[in-house]
């Protein structure tokens, strides 16, 4: 049933306060592997932004158009000087506009919540031809070879902008619970020092901890198995345009099946900051191997 999967709130503005009832509730269902969809919460696109809805915006290496507020770069777009302002102007304010709805609803992690890169996937996900580690339509959770996160909890706020009326096409399949003991005995000690080599030679941006390469491999290991992908117990869900949706990548088996033009904002979250950090990957995952990872 979908209701085991989604908690629905009824919200139509980003810069709404919400009480603390409902800020327990929200919270509780997110930590428990639940997604948190607001079924009427789109997000405006203006009219001069109308010339950005084409997958010709980006370049040919990518499939997602990124951007780091932080630093105010732009990556993967295929335009230049009023056009390339009016984009990065256009992320700017979905950033916004996603932070504000996470510092509203999650007050209690305000203190800890770290604010990432800003995605606008104007790409048909459906026919994408990629290697099936990056092939986002097999059921995984989320790891990053480049950018360990080091125990860090993966948030991630998702909006449909398809002005076609077309969904975005998701399966979210067993608890991380489940997905961890299904792969964990499958995962190899990483060799002596590789994890200090990938930083020496900037393959990866941060020290990739015990943690960080679990994930990986859970992450890799899930989409290999085409037998699991089939066989696992999952659901499918469709996010119309118009709905906005909170997620836990980190911890919610999901694939994205089919779809185009969307925006997405991800935060990270230290464990420590979470109400109960047992429900993280990473205390799962401890509590499985009786050692520390981080």
């Amino acid at each position: 049933m979908l209701t085991d999967f989604i908690k629905e709130i009824a919200n139509t503005d980003w810069n709404s306060s919400f009480s603390t009832e409902i800020q327990t509730q929200s919270i509780t269902a997110l930590e428990s592997g639940k997604i948190l969809l607001f079924p009427q919460l789109p997000f405006q696109v203006l009219s001069h932004e109308n010339k950005f809805l084409t997958s010709t915006i980006t370049n040919f290496k990518t499939k997602n158009i990124s951007f780091n507020r932080s630093t105010g770069l732009l990556r993967g777009a295929e335009c230049k000087g009023q056009d390339h302002d009016d984009l990065k102007k256009m992320l700017q304010r979905f950033a916004d506009h996603a932070e504000n709805l996470i510092r509203n609803l999650f007050s209690p992690y305000i203190h800890a919540l770290q604010i990432g890169r800003t995605s606008f996937r104007p790409v048909e996900i459906s026919g994408r031809v990629s290697s099936y580690r990056k092939d986002d339509t097999r059921l995984h959770v989320d790891a990053f070879p480049a950018t360990p996160n080091q125990g860090r909890r993966i948030l991630r706020v998702f909006t449909n902008i398809n002005p076609n009326g077309q969904a975005r096409l998701w399966r979210v399949g067993e608890p991380y619970a489940d997905v961890a003991k299904r792969f964990l005995p499958q995962v190899p000690r990483p060799w002596p020092g590789k994890s200090f080599l990938l930083k020496s030679l900037k393959l990866t941006k941060t020290y990739r901890t015990k943690y960080d390469h679990i994930m990986l491999q859970i992450h890799n290991r899930m989409k290999a198995d085409l037998e699991y992908q089939k066989a696992v117990p999952q659901c499918e869900i469709g996010f119309v345009p118009g709905n906005t949706w909170i997620v836990q990548t980190d911890h919610v088996s999901h694939a994205a099946m089919s779809g185009q033009y969307m925006f997405e904002q991800t935060f990270y979250l230290p464990v420590d900051a979470m109400l109960n950090p047992e429900l993280s990957p990473l205390r799962v995952l401890e509590k499985m191997m009786g050692n520390v990872l981080v």
